[in-house]
């Protein structure tokens, strides 16, 4: 099953990359990268957009649904019922994050292979029909060889990550109980792990892969970035 899944999205992102890079300058395969990433950016761009709104619309009912987890404690079913009611009211889907995840996941999975290896143009997997190139120029702006690791560009991954995690998960507001649950410990836990552990992990793994896989990191954090920031200002606004 994951494997038909997988081939669904590893064929098509394939022939678009030996596309674009037979189109870019110099058949520069960063540049092909480049873009790349942004298409597909912006073909998911609304279900980003749902998910992003439907975050911003949990944080904001976040005080609503703490009062009901205080109001109907120990009965889980009532709790449950109030939250969904609540849910509906606002018009949150608290799944939209999920869906996407479930979109994006097979579709970066197939980009991860595509750039982690080195193209080969010979390869059964492109179309008869598609542009190929005569060689694949993995020399990026003529400056970095997405062949190899690079440290740098793994730290900005890391960093991009940080900006990026920082505007899409919200800030836990201060727990008053000065014996908070364990939900509410865990809670704090995960956030912290997301916000900072997180992107030092990722800055470790791009460090050990090719540059080609941290410019493609690097674009749809940025991408991601720029949205984030577009959706807050919009909301700001209306406000």
């Amino acid at each position: 099953m994951f494997s038909f899944i997988f081939d669904i999205f590893y064929y098509p992102l394939y022939n678009a990359i030996v596309l674009l890079s037979a189109l870019s300058p110099s058949n520069d395969f960063g540049l092909a990268v480049v873009v790349l990433t942004v298409l597909i950016k912006i073909l998911i761009l609304p279900l980003s957009h749902i998910s992003i709104k439907a975050q911003r619309k949990l944080k904001e009912i976040d005080p609503e649904i703490r009062r009901i987890k205080e109001l109907y404690k120990g009965k889980q079913e009532e709790q449950a019922v109030k939250i969904m009611n609540l849910y509906k009211e606002h018009g949150v889907n608290p799944f939209a994050s999920i869906f996407l995840l479930f979109i994006q996941l097979p579709m970066f999975i197939a980009l991860y292979y595509i750039f982690s290896n080195n193209i080969d143009l010979t390869s059964p997997v492109i179309f008869s029909f598609n542009l190929i190139p005569s060689t694949i120029n993995t020399m990026f702006l003529g400056l970095i060889d997405l062949s190899e690791s690079n440290i740098y560009l793994a730290i900005l991954v890391g960093l991009t990550q940080f900006i990026q995690t920082k505007l899409s998960v919200p800030e836990l507001p201060k727990i008053k109980d000065k014996n908070p649950s364990f939900a509410d410990d865990f809670a704090k836990s995960m956030n912290w792990q997301i916000k900072y552990f997180l992107p030092i992990f990722i800055i470790f793994i791009a460090a050990k892969l090719n540059a080609a896989v941290s410019v493609f990191w690097i674009t749809s954090n940025a991408f991601s970035i720029a949205h984030e920031v577009m959706v807050k200002r919009k909301a700001e606004k209306i406000r």
